[in-house]
């Protein structure tokens, strides 16, 4: 029984990460859609705005729900909480802390309210690539895992991730 709970656990994982990745995405065409001439803007927003509440509420928020369920399941048929599970809580609070922000951002955009840019978003889309690092890597290689490199990796990781978008938008102009 562990197992299969363990197995749709992960299933329910990678499809609230998928949700987490491919909304933001969405909400920067969104806000770029604020660029183009008023007739296009008003068709992509309303086709955007459609695809945001349907991944947003049909599969992210569903999939969130369902792996918490499922994640608090497996800490009470395991019967114990090491050092590393408390550590992998934290990082899973940090990413619920930012699950929430993107709800926020959800219920903007659906008023017509578009506070950041395209570049503001595309820096906050690689914060859930973080949580999904630290979390598979305290997931998979816990006891072997030392503190001092996982964190040099987590920043080495963010320092990839912000050059990658500094060139991106260097190319894109």
């Amino acid at each position: 029984m562990y197992l299969y709970i363990k197995a749709l656990h992960i299933i329910f994982v990678v499809t609230w990460f998928s949700g987490l990745f491919y909304v933001v995405r969405l909400f920067i065409y969104n806000t770029e859609a604020n660029e183009k001439p008023e007739t296009e803007k008003r068709i992509l927003q309303s086709q955007f705005g459609i695809m945001i509440k349907r991944l947003w509420l049909g599969i992210t928020w569903p999939s969130a729900i369902i792996t918490l369920i499922l994640g608090l399941t497996l800490i009470h048929l395991s019967g114990s909480v090491s050092l590393w599970l408390w550590v992998k809580i934290g990082f899973l609070a940090g990413l619920y802390a930012y699950h929430f922000s993107l709800h926020q951002l959800y219920r903007e955009q659906a008023k017509g309210i578009f506070r950041f840019t395209s570049t503001q978003l595309r820096i906050w889309n690689e914060v859930a690539t973080v949580f999904l690092v630290a979390v598979v890597m305290l997931a998979v290689v816990k006891n072997t895992l030392s503190w001092v490199w996982g964190l040099a990796g987590l920043v080495g990781l963010m320092v990839v991730l912000m050059a990658g978008i500094k060139i991106y938008k260097m190319l894109r102009k």
